[in-house]
């Protein structure tokens, strides 16, 4: 295969800028707005591509995760829909680096020649030459990690078997990121696009693979994805669900933007299996049907922690009781709101040993509160992100909340308000200047059927 030598930046000056002094502190202004999320080291990510302005700030949700693992990553793969040139399968770009204004990032040639033999795989220079969506995570990636090889592969007519073919090949350990990159929802109403992109998220976090190009420009590259999670048993998380609307552009047409991560479960889950193995053992005590206490080995259980833990039958919800602030170890936390939410509901009766066979458990791991100001209710609704914001109210020594999960029963941000309001025992059309919110984001383990 002959290789030219680099591939020139193409939309520098465009979509985000040309100059690398400008360019680093707009990398970095964007990394310092992201809220930290407790989500472990990738194996893969969902970014948008749109010019910086547009979906730099969610990209950057992506991308903070990356900064622990600045020096173990040292391979990034990454996929994006070709914009201008049609493709069959997904191609190399024939060329040994790309460039932007940071400098020059060399291709993972032997990788790239591992894929050489797989009939969904070209080499097609023309589908490299002016695309931006593999282009513009370029600058993210060289100024969060420290030496890394790339495997850039434009993605066009293939199926959600050929892409994961693709990505099983070059799959690897701890060392390699997969990056798929995608817009969401095109040029809907503001509203209306919201809802589409939240529906789209679902399937993506259920790792359903149900997705159009109508929902995501990169729908291919992340059903492929999608069919290599499952297979490999990782879980997505969302970190970032905003639209153009919400950055820089006007609200009658928007683009959508997510950014997702997935991790493995088997290093995400040693944590929530032992959450939840404590939750059940702590409400087993109290009701004679296992006096021993459990024991439990994660990181962060003996971390300050904040908790709630859920309670639910087929018949909905059980109980549900937890702290909006780390104040305890987390093992205790979570002992103690499991104990509170079986027993201690004021909206329920004590769960019995009965029925307690027929309880599942859920524990949700809440990250920092932040408090975020609004002119008045209109800014409040348009800053909130359904779907991934739990929301704190605090009015007049009243305070309440509602877990993110709470969006799939309530999807609208009107109502969503409303019913908090309600819950602190104030009207649901009530607005004051004294109205305080916070927003946090979950992570979240609950029990099989």
């Amino acid at each position: 295969m002959h290789e030219s030598t680099t591939r020139p930046a193409a939309v520098a000056g465009l979509f985000y800028p040309g100059d690398e002094t400008e360019l680093t502190m707009t990398v970095a202004d964007l990394m310092r707005q992201v809220e930290p999320k407790p989500v472990a080291a990738p194996k893969a990510l969902i970014v948008p591509h749109a010019g910086y302005i547009y979906s730099g700030p969610i990209a950057a949700s992506a991308y903070s995760l990356l900064a622990p693992w600045h020096a173990r990553i040292r391979r990034v793969v990454l996929l994006g829909p070709v914009h201008r040139v049609p493709v069959r399968g997904l191609a190399l770009p024939g060329c040994r680096s790309f460039a932007t204004p940071l400098g020059r990032v060399e291709l993972d040639r032997a990788a790239c020649e591992q894929l050489a033999d797989m009939p969904q795989v070209t080499t097609y220079p023309a589908a490299h030459a002016a695309e931006h969506s593999l282009e513009v995570h370029l600058p993210f990636l060289q100024l969060l990690l420290d030496d890394f090889k790339l495997v850039p592969m434009t993605v066009g007519d293939a199926s959600a078997k050929e892409v994961a073919e693709v990505l099983e090949r070059i799959w690897g350990g701890d060392e390699t990121l997969i990056v798929v990159s995608s817009d969401l929802s095109h040029y809907l109403p503001y509203r209306q696009a919201q809802a589409v992109d939240s529906a789209t998220c679902q399937r993506i976090l259920a790792l359903d693979d149900d997705i159009d190009h109508e929902a995501a420009c990169g729908a291919t590259p992340i059903r492929g994805l999608l069919v290599a999670a499952r297979e490999h048993g990782l879980e997505a998380t969302l970190l970032d669900l905003r639209n153009s609307g919400d950055t820089a552009g006007d609200k009658a047409r928007v683009v959508g933007y997510a950014a997702i991560a997935f991790t493995p479960r088997n290093g995400r889950d040693k944590l929530g299996e032992a959450l939840l193995k404590l939750a059940r053992n702590a409400i087993e005590q109290r009701l004679g049907v296992n006096v021993r206490p459990a024991r439990a080995d994660a990181p962060g259980l003996d971390a300050p922690g904040a908790t709630f833990v859920t309670l639910t039958t087929a018949a909905g919800l059980r109980g549900c009781i937890g702290s909006l602030e780390a104040q305890r170890k987390l093992m205790d936390d979570v002992r103690e709101n499991a104990a509170a939410a079986a027993f201690r509901d004021p909206r329920f009766p004590p769960i019995s040993a009965a029925e307690w066979p027929e309880v599942r458990v859920e524990v949700s791991l809440l990250s920092a509160p932040v408090a975020f100001s609004c002119r008045d209710e209109a800014d409040a609704l348009r800053q909130l992100r359904p779907g991934e914001d739990g929301l704190i109210l605090e009015c007049g020594g009243r305070r309440a909340t509602f877990l993110p999960q709470v969006w799939e029963q309530l999807p609208e941000p009107a109502e969503f308000l409303a019913q908090l309001k309600r819950k602190a025992g104030l009207p649901g059309d009530f607005w004051s200047p004294a109205v305080s919110l916070s927003r946090y984001t979950v992570r979240k383990w609950r029990e099989p059927e």
